[in-house]
């Protein structure tokens, strides 16, 4: 017997080895691994691939059958446990995208072997119906970043820290770093794949970041991106690599934990939070690395920095995903027209002094 048979198939023949053994299980988890390999290929950070394939995980589990068996009925019975266990819409819609995806990839790449394996003609089971909206009523992109002072004063905190923690490395390399999330409005991913050498103190007037594991678009790897050090970041982090950096095991990572190692983002997210309970702030005045992002777009642009440099300075596709990102204080309107105000009565001025 001839241990494989010729599937003829449109434009290309593909050899299917009828001798495997129609093992679900086994199958899906074999196309799991190829679906991480082209991760992989495509550039994707090892963080990314780690964080995405525990989410996929838990929704193979949630499902309870092979991908190619889901229905319709199935997702929706999966997002309306997701909500009862009291989700928020964007972690609902992150379970969804991370099942979408490597449905698509089946699709793609393995839609003959389970057609010929399983009797199965692949049609995706996720739709308008059942998909997130991207943003919704609770999302933290609705609610207000931090105030300038609250941000001020959370750096205030961490600075008088840094001389009557414990260990003065981790305590100043948390100063350092979350100034660089905030200032530069780094994702927490981008921040912890940061290297030594990706500071540049004399590359332009500020000195630059070269940011290299940029967030790209849904089938694109890394898009990397150049950022200014503003707000005398130059300095601080110029002290950090001279005065602390030293402190830890030698190796590439700029903001390492205590085995020289990139931290990880939810270690980052974490630390940000019990740092913010040492301080005895109540949880309502607590905010998240990505608040801090949304901060930086937002206080950058209520003191007239362009839009469309926010943009380029978050690593955004579009104008429109930063506008998502602003959220101007209660008086901007009328900060706004005062700074209107003055500016022509200066000009008014200067003129009748020329005259």
């Amino acid at each position: 017997m001839d241990r494989a048979a010729l599937t003829l198939v449109p434009g290309r023949a593909v050899v299917v080895d009828r001798l495997a053994p129609a093992d679900p299980e086994a199958f899906q988890t074999a196309c799991v691994d190829a679906y991480l390999a082209s991760w992989t290929a495509r550039g994707f950070s090892p963080v990314t691939i780690e964080n995405d394939t525990g989410l996929l995980e838990r929704v193979l589990r949630l499902l309870g059958r092979p991908a190619w068996e889901v229905t319709v009925e199935d997702v929706d019975q999966m997002v309306a446990v997701l909500a009862a266990d009291g989700l928020r819409p964007s972690t609902r819609r992150g379970y969804v995208q991370a099942f979408k995806g490597f449905h698509r990839f089946l699709q793609s790449r393995k839609a003959v072997q389970i057609d010929a394996l399983f009797g199965v003609r692949l049609v995706s089971p996720v739709d308008e119906f059942n998909a997130s909206r991207h943003v919704s009523d609770d999302s933290p992109l609705l609610l207000p970043p931090p105030t300038v002072e609250r941000v001020d004063e959370f750096f205030e905190f961490l600075k008088a820290r840094i001389a009557t923690a414990r260990k003065y490395g981790p305590a100043a390399r948390d100063y350092a770093m979350f100034r660089t999330l905030y200032h530069v409005g780094l994702r927490a991913d981008e921040c912890a794949m940061l290297e030594q050498a990706d500071v540049h103190f004399g590359r332009g007037p500020f000195g630059k970041l070269h940011v290299r594991f940029g967030k790209g678009a849904q089938t694109s790897g890394p898009r990397p991106r150049w950022v200014p050090m503003l707000d005398k970041l130059d300095l601080v982090l110029a002290w950090f690599l001279r005065d602390v950096r030293g402190r830890f095991p030698d190796s590439p990572v700029l903001f390492a934990d205590e085995s020289g190692g990139a931290m990880h983002r939810g270690t980052i997210r974490n630390r940000l939070r019990h740092l913010m309970e040492v301080e005895g702030r109540p949880s309502t005045e607590w905010f998240s690395p990505h608040s801090l992002r949304r901060a930086c777009a937002t206080h950058n642009y209520e003191r007239g920095v362009d839009l469309v440099a926010i943009q380029q300075l978050l690593g955004h596709w579009t104008v429109s995903s930063t506008m998502r990102y602003v959220r101007p204080s209660a008086t901007f309107i009328e900060d706004a027209y005062r700074r209107a105000v003055n500016a022509t009565i200066n000009e008014l001025s200067e003129e009748a002094r020329s005259e």
